[in-house]
């Protein structure tokens, strides 16, 4: 297959591939079912992508959406947690070079549950920047990426990290010319994130267990009274909004091509 089509093959693969989370929850599965409906002789899109989920601190990126990325591992893509920071002032009676190495640990563990690659960008938590230096390194390491789709957080959040980590993934994705799809992802909502209204769900009911492990790798967070405090009753609520039993709801940012028009005008 020369270049041309390659590349056409893969950009239909990924439209086809997020269709729930666009429609309903057919999700990363869906390739399966691609791949069984394509008729002998006929060019077979790409089968993997590339999956980034850029959180502020480890253990966001699979609070927030670790159900999604494990659909996603559990059918052969490529997965990576990107984690703006190490977790450096998690603990105020450790040193942030403490907190920072226990944590780091901690996230390995957690992408070793997911079948996912852990990569770190450098700032220091609780004193994360947002400017043109970190705008343009932000930009420059999501791209060697080369991600089908990214995940991050919503900017609408009290917590100061959570913002820049999902502004700074915003600012990439313009840089980028819109090259992969970007997602925004939940954390605690009703007491972080904010005024969060998702256009897409994904089910996540026979993974739940697969996410609640790679959450509770995080021991110093209180994994267990944080997830049944908030994050079994936002898996629960997304489920009913979605007709399933457990899902995780997202917010889709498209670029100004992919709106519809306001029906009537």
């Amino acid at each position: 297959m020369d270049q041309d089509n390659k590349h056409i093959a893969r950009r239909k693969f990924v439209e086809l591939s997020t269709i729930g989370l666009g429609g309903l929850m057919i999700g990363p599965a869906h390739a399966a079912t691609l791949e069984k409906s394509v008729k002998p002789g006929s060019a077979l899109p790409e089968p993997k992508l590339t999956i980034l989920c850029v959180g502020a601190h480890p253990g966001d990126p699979e609070f927030g959406c670790g159900g999604t990325l494990a659909k996603y591992s559990l059918v052969g893509h490529k997965v990576t947690l990107l984690y703006l920071t190490r977790g450096e002032a998690g603990d105020p009676a450790k040193s942030f070079a403490d907190s920072a190495a226990l944590r780091s640990k901690e996230a390995e563990e957690s992408c070793k549950i997911l079948n996912a690659r852990a990569l770190f960008a450098g700032q220091i938590d609780a004193n994360t920047e947002l400017n043109k230096e970190k705008n343009e390194q932000m930009t420059k390491l999501i791209k060697s990426e080369k991600p089908d789709l990214v995940f991050t957080h919503w900017p609408l959040d009290s917590h100061m990290d959570h913002q820049i980590a999902g502004l700074l993934t915003l600012t990439a994705w313009i840089r980028s010319g819109r090259q992969f799809r970007l997602y925004f992802y939940e954390v605690n909502s009703g007491n972080e994130t904010m005024e969060f209204k998702p256009t897409d769900y994904v089910d996540i009911s026979g993974v739940r267990d697969i996410k609640k492990a790679a959450m509770f790798a995080h021991k110093t967070q209180n994994p267990k009274e944080v997830y049944d405090t908030f994050f079994k009753s936002m898996e629960d609520f997304r489920g009913l909004e979605a007709g399933v039993k457990a899902a995780e709801g997202f917010i889709h940012f498209k670029a100004g091509s992919e709106r519809s028009a306001i029906p009537g005008l």
